[in-house]
């Protein structure tokens, strides 16, 4: 919890994330602020908006409340994940949620949904259980390659670094989608032009789910050379929807001009989750190319208010 914040301050914030007269990228600044804190309060802001029209801001609470992996947020991930009004990429994003937060207790529950309609949400929580089983065996303390980035990830990377290895794992579409998450975040752990175009690779893997962490990676990778593999995903408007939207946000991460330029073009995609994505991913654009200190900066707005 950051210091010298009042309760009332993420109150102030909570009420920015479920205004809907609000543009997309400050309710996502929101969000992200809020993810930043932690805490009851902030927990309770992030889960009044579940009922709200966007899918993606709804995904995105989830992936947050996952993140901070307080067990607080159990109950409304839970519901979300029953509630089969909801949309597939929202009840996907709980199950791998609820597999981030990792609490034992919560294998039955997902025991229940490994076999789910709705295969992205299936898959998902087939990725969470063997999560699940890793961190219960103490597979925390493998040693395995160290991850640059701050993300609990739905699965810990591969015990190999043979890359040859890592791409063929990756490929095998008879292997569990658990063992292939785990070649994805070696590769991706690896940065290099040969572990990139192996993971570029996975956008042809039949598994949309798959393919969207793909995107996601390469989000967290902000590296040029993934340009033109997310380009290509985002432009394929036959692609599903959770894939484009993942593209759109990883090269709103990366930011260079032709980023920008190719996001602009699908500011009026006929899907509203592809569009949104692509007005957030334009915000992070500018945020990447401007000396600003931090993204999720409301807090700060709320301060100077106050």
């Amino acid at each position: 919890m950051m210091e010298n914040i009042n309760t009332q301050e993420i109150l102030t914030i909570g009420n920015v994330l479920i205004d809907t007269t609000r543009p997309m990228k400050e309710r996502f600044r929101a969000l992200f602020t809020l993810r930043n804190l932690g805490g009851e309060t902030a927990i309770q802001c992030i889960s009044k908006c579940f009922n709200d029209e966007s899918v993606l801001l709804k995904h995105e609470l989830a992936y947050c409340l996952g993140q901070m992996q307080d067990k607080n947020a159990i109950p409304v991930l839970r519901s979300v994940l029953e509630d089969k009004q909801q949309d597939p990429i929202v009840r996907h994003e709980a199950g791998e949620a609820l597999g981030a937060i990792g609490d034992p207790d919560l294998r039955e529950l997902l025991e229940r949904y490994k076999d789910d309609s709705a295969i992205e949400v299936a898959e998902t929580c087939q990725i969470a259980l063997e999560r699940l089983n890793w961190v219960a065996n103490d597979g925390v303390t493998e040693k395995l390659s160290k991850s640059p980035y701050s993300s609990i990830d739905p699965a810990p990377p591969s015990s190999t670094n043979d890359i040859k290895l890592l791409k063929d794992t990756l490929m095998d579409e008879s292997k569990p989608l658990y063992d292939r998450y785990r070649a994805m975040f070696s590769l991706r752990n690896m940065a290099t032009t040969e572990s990139i175009n192996a993971l570029g690779e996975g956008f042809k893997a039949t598994s949309a789910l798959f393919r969207h962490e793909v995107a996601f990676v390469f989000g967290q990778m902000q590296d040029v050379r993934s340009v033109p593999f997310l380009k290509m995903a985002l432009e394929d408007t036959k692609e599903h929807e959770m894939v484009r939207h993942e593209a759109a946000e990883a090269l709103g991460s990366i930011a260079t001009d032709e980023c920008i330029e190719v996001l602009k073009r699908y500011l009026q995609d006929p899907r509203p989750v592809v569009r949104e994505s692509c007005e957030v991913a334009l915000d992070m654009s500018e945020y990447e190319n401007s000396p600003e200190f931090q993204y999720a900066n409301t807090l700060l707005a709320v301060k100077a208010q106050g």
